[in-house]
Order: structure tokens, then sequence, then C-alpha cells
């Protein structure tokens, strides 16, 4: 069973460059797309209502702006849209969609680089939905977040740490929430299963950084323990093209 995670900055923007077509053709049950950057009734026919798949959409307010989308072969048991705090709610960062052994999160993380007032509002939202999930584990459920958390993790998960810790998405502010989650009964299931190695998930559009590859970390797939050992793999496809992220697949017994 696979499981596709993708920033796409933008779906229509991802669909007119011809990017979603290796999407379609890996037929996973499962795709989150995060920064979709637009409303369901916005987007062409073809992928708006994809043969085989249940599509579930969370738009942002703001036109052009943020959101996600799940689409599910699979019928979740239940769908919840957000996080039920409306100034996190009105920007369309989170589509939770049930089944029968897990809760699936998509989630694109606020991204904090407009200044201190937005690093605080990432900060929140990671403190929020972090009480979300620890009331969940307390149910016993099990849970995969997935998605772009817009925070790269440790020196590994970056090109050039030493030149970003006055950077947003690199704080030590920022850093300590993936800490907090993995300390609440959360795998960083890539760096569990792939210690050394370096592989990125972002590059910015400027100064040839995916041709140098100076890049970073910062999609993750984050499991309960218990899911650990359901997980065959998980492949960063850094070669696919089509956004300034790359898809990232996890891989489920």
């Amino acid at each position: 069973m696979k499981i596709i995670s993708w920033n796409v900055n933008g779906i229509r923007s991802a669909h007119q460059k011809g990017a979603l077509n290796w999407l379609w053709d890996q037929s996973p049950e499962l795709i989150c797309l995060q920064e979709v950057k637009a409303k369901q009734e916005q987007i062409p026919e073809e992928i708006r209502s994809l043969p085989g798949y249940e599509i579930y959409w969370n738009s942002a307010e703001r036109p052009g702006y943020s959101g996600v989308a799940t689409y599910s072969r699979i019928k979740p048991l239940s769908v919840i849209m957000g996080v039920g705090i409306s100034r996190f709610d009105v920007e369309g960062r989170v589509v939770a969609t049930e089944f029968n052994d897990y809760i699936l999160f998509n989630v694109y993380f606020p991204n904090g680089q407009r200044g201190h007032e937005r690093v605080q509002y990432k900060l929140e939202f990671y403190e929020c939905f972090l009480s979300i999930c620890d009331d969940l584990h307390r149910q016993g459920k099990n849970i995969i977040i997935t998605g772009d958390f817009n925070t790269a993790h440790q020196e590994i998960d970056l090109a050039n740490p030493e030149e970003n810790v006055t950077t947003s998405g690199f704080l030590p502010e920022e850093r300590i929430w993936i800490t907090k989650y993995l300390d609440h009964g959360f795998i960083d299931i890539y760096r569990h299963l792939y210690p050394e190695r370096q592989q990125y998930t972002w590059w910015t559009y400027r100064f040839g950084a995916r041709r140098r590859n100076i890049g970073w970390r910062i999609d993750y797939f984050l499991l309960s323990k218990n899911l650990k050992n359901r997980v065959q793999d998980v492949i960063i496809s850094e070669d696919v093209q089509g956004s300034d992220h790359c898809p990232v697949t996890l891989v489920l017994g």
C-alpha cells in the first residue's frame, strides 16, 4: 500500500506542466497534496473528480493560497477538515481521514518566513495540532501525519545548516517542536530507516539550488510507534519535477 505526499505549490500550475501525470501513474491508495492554492471548483474536471478516488478538499479562504487535498481509493470511516480553531482553519491546512487502523492527517504547516508574527503563529499551530494528536493517542488511536512541516529537524536535513541558524525553518524554537512530536509517541520514519542518508524534499527556485542539490528535508511522514513494523519503505523522489518540493512515498505492508 502506498501513500504519496507532495506539496505541489499550486495544483493548477503542476497540472499545466504535466507534473501530476507521474502521480497518477503511481496509482497509490492515498494521495496527500499540500499548497494546492485553489478551490476544488477552480481546477480542471480531470483532476477534480479522478476516477477511482474519493477527494476531500480543504481550501483557504484567501484566494490562491495554502490549501490541502486528500485523494483516497479507500472510503474513510470519517473525514474532518481543520483543527477546530478558526484562525488556523481559514488557511485550509488540515484534512483528517480515519480508517480502520489509523487516522491520516494531511497537513500544510505554516511558513514562518514572513516575520516574527508568522513564526509565532507557526509555533502555536504546532502546539495546537500536537494536543489533538495527544488526545487521539490517549484514545488508543494510531496516527500518520504527512505533509510539509516547513521545518528541517536536524543539521543532516539541510545542505547549509550553519548559514541558516537564524532562518525560519531552522530556528531552534521551530526545531524543538519536531522533537516534541517524537517525544509524544511519533517516529520520523524516514530518518528511522535511513539515519545517515542526506536527501532533500524542497529547494528554493533561486540560485540553481535544485540543480546543485542545495535543499532542505521539510516534508515528512510521522507515524505512531505502533505502526513502525508495517513500514516497508519511505521514498523521496527528488527527480520528480513540477514544484519546488518533490513527492515522498510511504510504503506500508
